[in-house]
């Protein structure tokens, strides 16, 4: 069953290296079975405190989105993330197929 990651962006503190973790975090997710949904495009907050951006990735599975989080690919840059601004990140799993 499909699986989804959503990083939600509250705040970037530093623009330099939040460009830099972007340039580095996109590649990571080669050799996953991952398809990116949306990437930090306009964003209408309809409730709850207003969001700077959305980041969502589709897995073909939780155990596969959670392989990639902890990736050593992805484990060597998420830091730059966490130096540059603040997220919530959770995984969530999708619905069966119709």
């Amino acid at each position: 069953m499909a699986a989804y990651i959503v990083f939600i962006r509250d705040r970037v503190r530093d623009l330099a290296g939040y460009a830099s973790y972007s340039a580095v975090a996109a590649p990571t997710i080669a050799g996953h079975a991952a398809r990116p949904l949306a990437y930090s495009g306009p964003v209408e907050s309809l409730e709850g405190p207003p969001i700077d951006g959305v980041i969502m990735i589709e897995f073909s599975t939780m155990a596969e989105a959670r392989a990639w989080y902890d990736s050593p690919a992805y484990t060597a840059v998420r830091g730059q993330r966490f130096a540059s601004a603040d997220f919530r990140v959770f995984i969530t799993e999708g619905l069966p197929a119709a």
